[in-house]
C-alpha cells in the first residue's frame, strides 16, 4: 500500500476557506500548477518563499507516492499586469534600460532565477512552459470565450465581460469579494476607455507603437492579457480539471479570480479543485518595498553584503528558517531570527551525525513508531512544517540524551528512527548538510592575515593594492564586509 493511501492529507482550500481531505483526481497521478516569476528583474525573497513553500508541497506529495506532474510557468511576455491597459510593460522597460532585446532580458533573469532556486535546493518543475511559447493556444482560448459571448472586441483589443459572466457565475468566489463592492470601489471609466465596465480585463491587447513584444492575431497585432497564460498552460498540461493550483496570496485577486472565470467561460469547468496560497514576507517587521529601501535580495542574504545583516547565511539555513513558519502565515526576516535558525539547523545536523554512529541497546521510553506517526500527522495537517520540525527536535533531545553511542532502542527501531529522520530532514524539508564553520580554523587564520594586509594598504593609501586584495578574494568566492567593528568575510555559495 502506498503512503498516500495510509495518510489522510488535509489541505486548506482557499476556494472553500476550510481544510479538506485531499483526494487526487486520478491517483497515483497528481497535477500541481504554480504561478512562476515574471522574468524582468532579479527574483526577490517573497517569490523565493512561495516557490520554496510549493517545493515542500511537491516533495511531500512525491514522498507519499504520488506521481506528480509539477508545472510552473515563466512569464516572459510583457503584459500590462495592473490591468490599467496603459503604459509600458516591465520587460520592455527593463530592455530599454539595459539596452537589450526583451528576450535577452528574459534569458538573463530566467537563468538567474534558476540559479537561486538551485541554491535553495528546490526541485525544478517537471514542465516549465513559457507564455511566449503558447501564443497560439492563448488565441484559441480567446476565440472560445468570444464564442461563449463572454468577451467583446474593441479596436483590436478583446476584453472579458465580467458583468455578463457574473449573471450565471460568481466572479469573486475565490477572494470572497462581491461584484457590487468591487464596482463601487473602482473609479469611473473615462471617455477614452474601451471597456464597458471598469472590472472588465483585457485578454488580448492591441499593441501601442512603443510596445516591443507583439504577435499577430485575428483582432490585431498585439499581446495576450496577463491572466490568460496560466489558464492556458495549466489546462494544457494538466487537463481541464486538475488537482492543485498554488501561488502567492497577492495573486488571489485579480489573477486567480480571472483564471477561474476564463476557465469556466472557455471550457465550462473552473479547472482547479484545491487552491493554495502562500503568505508574504516582511523584513524587520516592515513590509518589503523597493521604494522605502526595506528590501533584501537572495544573494545579499547569502553573502551578508548588506547593512541589514551582520553576516551571510547559507541557503539551506535560510530554507530551514522559512520552514519554521507555516506557508500560510506571514514570516518576518531579521538578523536575530536567522542566527537562531542557524543554531537550530546545526543542532539538527549534529543529531543526524550522532544517529549515524549510534548503536542499538535495550528499549527505553521513546516510541519511534508513535513519534513517526506524529511527524506524518504534522505534514498531513496542511503541510505543517513548523510542527514537523518541533517533532524532529523531540528526536534530537532523545539522541542527545544517550550516554555514549548506545541508544535505548532495539535494532529495528533504531533503523526506523534513522530512516524517518532522514526522510523528513532531507527528502521532505529539502535541507542539505553543511559544516558548522564554512571556512575552518586554518582558513580563518589565512583570512585574518589578508584582512590585516588590506587594512595596512589602506592606511598607507595604497588603494590599488587594497582593492586588488578585495577583488581577487571576490573572484575566488570570498566576500569582505567592512563594518564599524572591523572587516569580516563570508564564503559565497
Amino acid at each position: 500500500m502506498a503512503l498516500y493511501q495510509e495518510n489522510d492529507l488535509r489541505i486548506y482550500n482557499s476556494l472553500t476557506r476550510k481544510k479538506e481531505s485531499f483526494e487526487a483526481l486520478n491517483a497515483p497521478h497528481l497535477g500541481l500548477y504554480v504561478c512562476g516569476p515574471t522574468v524582468y528583474n532579479d527574483v526577490h525573497l517573497g517569490n523565493c518563499r512561495t516557490f520554496i513553500s510549493f517545493d515542500l508541497v511537491y516533495r511531500y506529495l512525491t514522498h507519499l507516492g504520488y506521481k506528480v506532474r509539477y508545472v510552473r510557468n515563466i512569464t516572459d511576455a510583457g503584459h500590462l499586469e495592473n490591468d490599467a491597459d496603459e503604459g509600458e510593460d516591465k520587460i520592455s522597460q527593463r530592455a530599454r534600460l539595459e539596452k537589450l532585446e526583451p528576450m535577452e532580458i528574459v534569458q538573463k533573469y530566467t537563468l538567474g532565477f534558476h540559479q537561486i532556486m538551485e541554491k535553495f535546493n528546490a526541485h525544478p518543475p517537471t514542465i516549465e512552459p513559457t507564455a511566449t511559447g503558447h501564443i497560439v493556444e492563448q488565441i484559441q482560448m480567446i476565440e472560445k470565450i468570444l464564442e461563449a459571448g463572454l468577451a467583446y472586441e474593441v479596436n483590436g483589443s478583446v476584453y472579458f465581460d465580467v458583468a455578463k459572466y457574473n449573471q450565471s457565475n460568481d466572479y469573486g468566489k475565490l477572494s470572497g469579494r462581491k461584484i457590487e463592492e468591487l464596482i463601487s470601489g473602482t473609479r469611473e471609466l473615462d471617455a477614452q476607455s474601451e471597456k464597458r465596465n471598469p472590472l472588465d480585463f483585457a485578454i488580448w491587447k492591441k499593441a501601442a507603437p512603443s510596445h516591443i513584444q507583439r504577435w499577430q492575431s485575428p483582432w490585431s497585432e498585439g499581446f495576450p492579457g496577463w491572466h490568460l497564460e496560466c489558464s492556458v498552460m495549466s489546462t494544457k498540461y494538466l487537463g481541464p480539471t486538475f488537482d492543485i493550483h498554488g501561488g502567492g496570496m497577492d495573486l488571489k485577486f485579480p489573477h486567480h479570480e480571472c483564471e477561474i472565470a476564463q476557465n469556466k467561460a472557455s471550457q465550462g469547468s473552473e479547472g482547479v479543485r484545491y487552491w493554495m496560497h502562500g503568505n508574504m514576507l516582511t523584513l524587520n517587521g516592515q513590509r518589503m518595498s523597493k521604494s522605502t529601501g526595506n528590501t533584501l535580495l537572495p544573494l545579499e542574504l547569502f553573502t551578508g553584503n548588506t547593512e541589514k545583516l551582520e553576516k551571510g547565511f547559507h541557503p539551506t539555513v535560510v530554507r530551514f528558517f522559512m520552514m519554521q513558519a507555516h506557508y500560510g502565515s506571514q514570516l518576518d526576516f531579521s538578523n536575530e531570527a536567522l542566527l537562531a535558525a542557524e543554531k537550530g539547523y546545526h543542532k539538527l545536523m549534529d543529531a543526524w551525525q550522532k544517529l549515524q554512529n549510534a548503536q542499538a541497546g535495550s528499549n527505553g521510553e521513546f516510541s519511534v513508531s508513535e513519534w513517526r506517526q506524529r511527524c506524518y500527522a504534522a505534514m498531513n495537517d496542511d503541510f505543517n512544517s513548523p510542527v514537523l520540525i518541533a517533532h524532529l527536535f523531540e528526536a534530537v533531545r532523545f539522541i542527545n540524551s544517550a550516554e555514549g553511542a548506545q541508544l535505548a532502542l532495539n535494532a529495528k527501531d533504531l533503523e526506523l528512527l534513522r530512516q524517518t529522520f532522514h526522510d523528513f530532514l532531507f527528502d521532505v524539508l529539502g535541507l542539505e548538510e553543511i559544516s558548522e564553520s564554512q571556512g575552518g580554523e586554518k582558513l580563518d587564520q589565512v583570512m585574518q592575515v589578508l584582512i590585516e594586509l588590506r587594512a595596512q594598504a589602506r592606511a598607507d593609501r595604497d588603494f590599488a593594492l587594497s582593492d586588488a586584495i578585495r577583488d581577487k578574494l571576490a573572484a575566488a568566492g570570498v566576500a569582505l564586509k567592512d563594518g564599524k567593528d572591523g572587516t569580516t568575510y563570508t564564503l559565497e555559495n
